[in-house]
């Protein structure tokens, strides 16, 4: 199949749909850095810039027109104006581009807030001008951490919901195949789940200077705490700050590599006893199999009955950002794809933050494929 991408991005489409032996005709991006990492990836493929010209662009037979255009005008973070705001009228400029090239399919994609904005006349607007244009359309909200798929049998760890509306050209069985499986028809009751109980983690500034993968992703764990030693060196595991010996008293332990360290220390919080011996049945008891200390680090017998003799150095927490190439991960594409020469982080971050994730365009490429195949209506 032929497709044009508009809004491309960094091209999710094309890393997931290349297994698919599928082929752009051409991109439409008019982000510098976007434009740059396509470029660099696929030099042979137009970026035909800004999609409000599309007038001047060449004449194609394409299959699919796919893209996602700026969300920020539907997005529960923003100022909600819908079709009010230009870039959420790029919308109708996207219903403009599939009636000049009539594709047989349209892959459409944006936030959640699309579907109440306006009270849900937006999204009725442009469902409307899709059946304008001879177009069936189904839609559904796929969420990223759940979609598994040839080469993410995992799926990718984040949650990332969005809005995925599939257009066919005069079959609304197609676009429906596409999205419904009939396991997710079968109304059986949601696992049920305790509501956490954690501290409110915080919004990156993704409107200004890169900000992350977005608010859905930051508030779900895109800021990390990492632990510190005293030293103030990060990635060093728990069990490589290990100290072993007897507690004697109030004085100092007696084993290897534990000199210096003594009750007063343990007092103070410095390090946490995680081991004991039981004086009384000998033995090892820990925090983790219920015969050793508590939540308060203290053993659940009388200290007379027991001895300390492992300790964990006590380490501080810090919150730092994902890196670049652990957000590319996240959104399905390998390690370095946002690395072209010359490449900060900041525009790395707002580009993946911007992308739509690859494991889900996969999916849909295989179900555009699956549906394609199915025999014509008679």
């Amino acid at each position: 199949m032929k497709y044009l991408s508009v809004c491309s991005g960094i091209e999710a489409a094309t890393v997931a749909w290349h297994p698919l032996g599928w082929q752009p005709f051409a991109f439409a991006e008019i982000e510098k850095f976007p434009s740059a990492v396509l470029a660099h990836h696929y030099p042979s493929i137009p970026n035909l810039g800004d999609m409000t010209k599309f007038k001047d662009w060449p004449d194609a037979d394409i299959d699919i027109l796919v893209g996602g255009t700026p969300c920020q005008s539907f997005s529960v973070a923003g100022l909600r104006k819908g079709m009010a705001d230009p870039r959420g009228n790029l919308a109708l400029t996207y219903l403009a581009i599939a009636d000049r090239y009539r594709p047989e399919w349209l892959l459409w994609e944006n936030v959640p807030g699309v579907l109440s904005s306006s009270g849900g006349r937006d999204f009725g607007a442009f469902i409307g001008g899709l059946a304008e244009l001879g177009y069936h359309a189904s839609w559904r909200v796929l969420d990223a951490q759940y979609v598994r798929v040839d080469g993410f049998a995992r799926a990718v760890p984040q949650r990332r919901r969005r809005v995925f509306v599939v257009g066919h050209l005069g079959d609304w069985r197609r676009p429906a195949a596409v999205l419904f499986e009939r396991e997710s028809l079968l109304w059986d009751s949601p696992p049920r789940r305790k509501a956490g109980e954690r501290v409110a983690p915080t919004i990156a500034s993704r409107p200004t200077g890169g900000g992350g993968l977005g608010t859905d992703f930051d508030c779900d764990g895109g800021l990390i705490a990492k632990p510190l030693l005293a030293g103030g060196h990060a990635n060093n595991p728990l069990d490589e700050n290990l100290v072993v010996g007897a507690m004697q008293g109030g004085g100092t332990p007696n084993g290897h590599g534990t000199s210096g360290i003594n009750r007063q220390l343990v007092n103070a919080g410095y390090v946490v006893p995680v081991a004991f011996n039981w004086q009384n049945g000998g033995g090892y008891g820990n925090a983790n199999d219920g015969l050793g200390i508590s939540e308060d680090h203290t053993p659940p017998v009388s200290r007379s009955q027991v001895a300390a003799v492992a300790f964990a150095v006590r380490q501080d927490y810090a919150v730092r950002r994902l890196t670049p190439g652990e957000c590319e991960s996240l959104q399905g594409f390998k390690r370095g794809y946002t690395a072209i020469p010359r490449a900060a982080d900041g525009p790395r971050y707002k580009a993946l933050g911007n992308s739509m994730a690859v494991n889900v365009m996969r999916w849909l490429g295989g179900r555009i494929a699956m549906a394609s195949a199915l025999p014509s209506p008679q």
